[in-house]
């Protein structure tokens, strides 16, 4: 199992997974009528992540990797579920809104996941974490004041709903130390692979889109994946509240991407989406200054 030999590395790797994982809104936007094919998108997503973490388990584990799922607990299921719920609000907030309101919605799970840590783990939360939530917000309730007309409101709901349940499982994962973090992960794969696989069949679908389109999906899966192996490395070192706190990297790449020229989307993002995104980048800006001062990893002693 990957361990951080040095817990101050912990940071710039749950960056990271944040910024894997900002290509995201990228790769939907470059599949063919997402919004036609949502359960096949969450079942190409779900299989590939539950493949790829099993095979992940078996060669760090070997033959016996499997027992992991006996002692996943109360909190690997919740966690599991919880993470679950999230991929597949995703993909309904993203088809009904622009790629930035669903990130911005997805900036919020520092809040949720502040409350929910203080509600069921009892973390305190520092005052200069409390700071960065509070510079985060106001760019949150900036990029909201332009987020009207086109912008859907089940595209919103969607995504708050997928911020929270992002938010459990963050808390999930410094629930029980010994619950298998990665394991939690690849029910979460299981978790939509067997919800899709339920709605496709009462819907009389068929279970695969174009191989075009089943290519992306799995792409996303792949990146999905990742970016959740080392969110879960990251999470041995860092409360839970900073862990979505540092994985706001998210936001502000995915707003990038899919605005970038480069990539041939150009969706725009308004002057409130900018500044907003500004204030978000200061608070993650403020944080690694304070951590840099402070000469510490955050953890909980």
């Amino acid at each position: 199992m990957l361990i951080l030999k040095n817990p101050k590395i912990a940071v710039p790797v749950v960056l990271f997974a944040g910024l894997v994982w900002s290509f995201g809104p990228l790769v939907v936007r470059y599949m063919e009528e997402p919004n036609l094919v949502p359960w096949q998108y969450i079942f190409g997503r779900g299989l590939t992540i539950f493949i790829l973490l099993n095979l992940y388990l078996y060669f760090e584990e070997g033959i016996n990797f499997w027992k992991n799922y006996l002692r996943i607990g109360k909190s690997g299921i919740i966690g599991g579920c919880g993470l679950g719920i999230a991929m597949i609000s995703f993909i309904y907030s993203i088809t009904n809104t622009s790629a930035a309101i669903t990130l911005l919605c997805l900036a919020a799970m520092p809040f949720f996941t502040a409350l929910l840590a203080f509600l069921f783990l009892k973390e305190s939360i520092s005052m200069n974490v409390w700071i960065s939530i509070i510079i985060a917000a106001v760019g949150i309730i900036i990029m909201a004041l332009g987020s009207t007309g086109s912008h859907s409101l089940v595209g919103f709901i969607f995504g708050m709903t997928s911020s929270i349940g992002f938010s459990a499982f963050s808390v999930s994962l410094r629930w029980r130390r010994e619950t298998p973090k990665f394991t939690t992960v690849a029910v979460a794969g299981l978790f939509c692979f067997i919800f899709a696989t339920i709605m496709i069949l009462m819907k009389e679908q068929v279970f695969f889109s174009s191989s075009y389109n089943s290519a992306l999906f799995s792409l996303h899966g792949t990146l999905v994946c990742l970016g959740l192996i080392l969110y879960s490395i990251g999470s041995k070192a860092i409360p839970a509240a900073e862990l979505t706190l540092l994985s706001l990297t998210e936001v502000i790449g995915g707003i990038f991407w899919v605005w970038l020229p480069l990539f041939g989307i150009n969706e725009v993002p308004d002057n409130n989406t900018i500044i907003g995104g500004f204030f978000l980048f200061i608070s993650l800006f403020y944080y690694s200054l304070v951590m840099r001062w402070n000469k510490r990893y955050i953890g909980l002693n």
